[in-house]
């Protein structure tokens, strides 16, 4: 069995990327950092990746025994939601957020895992909603990762930088934003700014 513990040391050349033998997974089994499976030319294959992995499609690992393997994203089932107005598409995104649920942003459309209780609410905002079998490829989270909770393998490491930053921000403003003057404005959204 292959063992692959890593990203390659060297980029190949396109056409050589070509041949390597695939590593094809849905974006589920793609935030796995510890999975079995077999790639594109029948070779059994473990993957032994670092804890909060996010595999992207074309992205080269290396095995132990020097053997390159190229990602490559599989079709799957995706809600394909697209609006006759951008506010509606924006409205869509903004709500998918709350939800916390990976998006795909398209020039015109917005991707998501197939999700029925999400098709429903998208159709509730009146947009419309398409299913497709596609590749997924979902925006990275603002830290690099994806939406983590308190179970999930990374949730120490997570925790033990956010406190850091904290701190570090605590330190650069020992008043804190709510002693600092400032003043309201009048745009009926509670905005303020800070003098």
């Amino acid at each position: 069995m292959l063992r692959i513990n890593r990203y390659a040391d060297r980029q190949p050349g396109k056409a050589e990327a070509q041949r390597l033998p695939k590593l094809v997974l849905a974006y589920d089994l793609r935030q796995k950092s510890r999975l079995r499976a077999t790639l594109s030319d029948g070779t059994d294959a473990a993957l032994f990746l670092p804890r909060g992995t996010i595999l992207r499609d074309g992205d080269i690992l290396q095995a132990d025994d020097g053997t390159l393997i190229r990602v490559e994203s599989s079709l799957q089932k995706v809600l394909v939601i697209t609006a006759e107005r951008t506010d509606e598409l924006i409205k869509a995104a903004y709500h998918l957020g709350n939800r916390h649920a990976p998006v795909e942003f398209g020039k015109e459309n917005l991707k998501l895992e197939f999700d029925p209780v999400l098709k429903e609410m998208l159709l509730q905002l009146g947009v419309q909603v398409t299913e497709e079998l596609a590749p997924f490829h979902p925006e990275k989270g603002a830290y690099g990762g994806g939406h983590r909770h308190g179970h999930d393998e990374t949730f120490v490491e997570d925790h033990a930088l956010a406190t850091q930053l904290f701190r570090e921000h605590s330190e650069d403003d020992k008043l804190g934003d709510a002693h600092r003057p400032h003043r309201h404005s009048d745009d009926g959204f509670g905005a303020h700014e800070h003098s």
